[in-house]
């Protein structure tokens, strides 16, 4: 009874490591699928990285190119705005000076035609002259004084030009030659007028023009910028990510070897007490097994020799105990199957210990080859925000200049406005005082 027990506890004992045994195997291979899944999505992974870095270095060497464009042009158009600028300033001062000039003339003028238009100077006119003596001689002169001033009068009224009025009146009072001279000079500066504003006039539009182009180029270059921009944003913001998933999983990989490092501890608490079981079982039967032996291989046999005394009455001869061959035989089976069961337990807990060791070792790969990663998606990023912060410095700059583009429009416009815009009929009207000049001249002169 007490060997069928100890026979069923082993067989127990076996089954119960086996299926313990299996379990564990299971959990090794769903594991093991795991981290291949792992890997393979890691391979996936920098594949992918790989392409968005191509990418990204590519972008970098364009907006590189694109910066030095854009520092290049920033030079040529801050140069030419400084002359630009320098220009309009002697522009300026000469147009003022100029107005002020033309101010004074005909303030001049005005009083000067004031003066000898006045009763008292027509009264010492008339007492300085003697009619009689210059009447012959001063009546073809006022005639041509007379006509002279009609044709200049009528252009002054058409064009409105207070000059072209005064001049009317001092050809009616001043002297032949003084008034020659005079319609001279006018004629002379009215054409040096026209010369300059059709200069101004085409640098006007020469001006519009370029401040045009140079705004088309510098939105442009303001979209591409945003667009840059917008690029890096997306491309930090996916390394970042990338970066917290690759922390993630190597911390689950950590714990996961912390769990399997637990159970393999266990487990080889388990075959340590198994395989104790099974020798101290061994050593309990093959002790019995001895004992038997010896009885039944010795003193068994010393007591069927028939040398010995004749067995009492009522008492048959000793015989050997069939049975004893039996129990000797199990005993033997029992110890066999526990060095059978010692062997497998080692066996299990060998290759239960490799692929332990395998797995620690594919784990600390798989978490140094995401550690690398980290580390160059961390580089990775660090260089796109630098490049984001240089992009964030070339669009101020571009709309800071963007700026001064339209500052620089406006004054144009201010200064360019009136004279694009009456420029025909301010040509025309010179036209015609020149006109109206060189005619009065002829008169003058007698033709």
């Amino acid at each position: 009874g007490i060997l069928k027990q100890m026979k069923e506890t082993f067989e127990s004992n076996l089954s119960a490591s086996q299926k313990e045994e299996m379990a564990n195997q299971k959990a090794y291979e769903d594991l093991k699928a795991a981290k291949e899944e792992e890997i393979a999505a890691g391979q996936a992974q920098i594949q992918t990285k790989t392409g968005e870095l191509a990418d990204t270095d590519e972008k970098n060497a364009q907006s590189k190119v694109d910066r030095e464009d854009t520092k290049a042009s920033l030079s040529a158009d801050e140069q030419f705005l400084m002359m630009l600028k320098e220009k309009c300033q002697m522009t300026d001062k000469e147009w003022e000076e100029r107005q002020k000039t033309r101010q004074l003339e005909m303030e001049a003028v005005s009083k000067a035609l004031a003066v000898l238009s006045g009763d008292d100077a027509h009264d010492l006119f008339t007492r300085t002259f003697n009619p009689a003596l210059l009447q012959r001689g001063s009546t073809r002169h006022s005639e041509r004084r007379e006509a002279a001033s009609r044709v200049l009068s009528q252009v002054a009224n058409k064009v409105h030009s207070p000059r072209l009025s005064a001049l009317a009146y001092q050809v009616k009072l001043d002297a032949f030659t003084r008034v020659k001279k005079a319609i001279d000079d006018m004629i002379a500066q009215l054409l040096k007028e026209k010369a300059d504003e059709i200069k101004h006039k085409d640098f006007c539009v020469d001006e519009f023009n370029t401040n045009k182009l140079q705004t088309e180029k510098k939105d442009h270059e303001k979209t591409d910028l945003i667009a840059q921009i917008e690029d890096l944003e997306m491309t930090i913001q996916q390394l970042a990510k990338s970066i917290d998933t690759l922390k993630a999983e190597i911390a689950e990989m950590q714990v996961q070897m912390k769990r399997a490092g637990e159970d393999r501890e266990k487990a080889n608490k388990d075959f340590q007490t198994t395989v104790a079981d099974q020798r101290a079982t061994q050593k309990l039967l093959k002790a019995a097994l001895t004992i038997l032996d010896d009885f039944y291989g010795k003193k068994g046999a010393a007591l069927l020799q028939n040398d010995g005394p004749a067995p009492p009455a009522g008492f048959d001869a000793y015989k050997k105990n069939s049975a004893s061959g039996d129990v000797m035989s199990m005993i033997e089976k029992i110890i066999q199957d526990a060095k059978t069961l010692e062997a497998e337990a080692v066996r299990s807990e060998e290759d239960a210990q490799k692929a332990y060791e395998d797995f620690v070792k594919e784990t600390n790969g798989s978490i140094e080859a995401k550690g690398k990663q980290i580390v160059n998606k961390s580089e990775e990023k660090a260089k796109a925000e630098g490049e984001l912060v240089e992009a964030k410095k070339s669009k101020d700059a571009t709309t800071l200049e963007l700026e001064q583009l339209a500052n620089y429009k406006a004054q144009l416009h201010q200064s360019c406005d009136f004279v694009l815009k009456n420029f025909d009929v301010r040509q025309t009207a010179r036209d015609e005082e020149v006109s109206a000049l060189k005619q009065a001249l002829a008169i003058l002169s007698g033709a």
